[in-house]
């Protein structure tokens, strides 16, 4: 009887698994408390949704928020580094219209490692080894583990500097760790995808020679930064709206090659304008992202309207819904 008693409670231990940790938080966010807490609180839910957007359209789950803090978890090492140089770009396109001591300035740790799964939570030293490499990254930076950067390191259109072992506390091992040079996409894809492998343990003396505008470490970092605030859209954001035009081209080229007096092509232009039309308002940061996409919307209606037309504008009554929704949007926000 006692070993089949310790059979089962082997059996009911809590389960593991091997994931990918992304944890961000807010430089300095006491002092924007501070300063103004009812608009800082706003800035922060406005910055975390779109945040949340873009890691579960590279296929993450966010798994805890609190304070100005957010923990995320990825089935693909490649597409969680992907989301925090996407995170970074858009939210440094946000911040470009804001006032310099007002900004919202985002740090980002990534680790791959073994966690303890309870319930939709995650904790273990793989999540506090993401927290460690966020802490040190600086203001709209990424930080990465050896085991991130071993897995994406020729996958991702990014380069890397070398920052060395990273002491994590409960961890025996010191962790190395890695800055992504964010908006250096063109650099790394002209070199073989990863322009910074000289900046590895074992060769951490070559940083200087590799393409980027630092000598590396620290330095390459910051540079990285603020040269991926300036650079708008991400590499993946510019190829889907391309692919979208090229699709869009090669549909008017069909329909005139096969002419037989009908422009069917008008359905799938108008999807197409839809979809690239909903892109641009998640990225745009000048105006409200939900009133835009009513409007969007609302044009959508009014050409599907104006395709079918057989004598009745019937998208009257779905503009008007359209139109309530939206002016109590704005009456909210007001």
């Amino acid at each position: 009887m006692r070993e089949g008693a310790e059979v089962a409670d082997s059996s009911s231990e809590t389960q593991r698994k091997l994931t990918t940790i992304f944890s961000a938080d807010v430089q300095d966010y006491t002092r924007l408390m501070g300063a103004d807490e009812e608009g800082t609180l706003d800035t922060l839910k406005r910055y975390r949704d779109r945040m949340s957007r873009l890691i579960e359209a590279h296929g993450g789950r966010v798994v805890n928020t609190w304070g100005d803090g957010l923990i995320a978890e990825f089935p693909s090492v490649v597409e969680a580094v992907r989301a925090a140089v996407d995170v970074q770009n858009e939210l440094a396109g946000l911040n470009a219209a804001r006032p310099a001591d007002g900004r919202m300035l985002f740090r980002i740790g990534i680790n791959l490692g073994d966690v303890i799964v309870e319930g939709s939570d995650i904790y273990g030293d793989g999540v506090n080894i993401a927290a460690r490499l966020q802490a040190q990254a600086p203001a709209g930076g990424v930080v990465i583990s050896n085991t991130v950067y071993d897995q994406v390191r020729n996958k991702v259109a990014v380069g890397f500097d070398f920052l060395g072992p990273l002491t994590v506390k409960n961890v025996a091992e010191a962790v190395p760790s890695y800055a992504v040079r964010i908006g250096e996409g063109d650099a790394a894809r002209a070199t073989g995808g990863d322009a910074h492998a000289a900046g590895s343990p074992s060769g951490a003396a070559a940083q200087s020679t590799g393409p980027g505008p630092s000598a590396g470490g620290r330095g390459g970092l910051v540079a990285g930064v603020l040269s991926g605030q300036n650079a708008g859209q991400s590499p993946d954001q510019r190829r889907n709206l391309a692919v979208l035009g090229v699709i869009a081209v090669a549909l008017v080229v069909i329909n005139t090659l096969t002419w037989h007096g009908v422009f069917w092509a008008a359905w799938p232009l108008l999807a197409l304008a839809y979809v690239a039309a909903m892109r641009w308002a998640h990225l745009q940061d000048r105006f409200d992202a939900r009133l835009v996409a009513l409007a969007i919307s609302a044009l959508g209606l009014i050409g599907i309207n104006l395709l079918s037309w057989h004598g009745t504008f019937w998208a009257i009554w779905p503009l008007l819904a359209i139109a309530v929704v939206g002016g109590l949007r704005w009456a909210r926000r007001g």
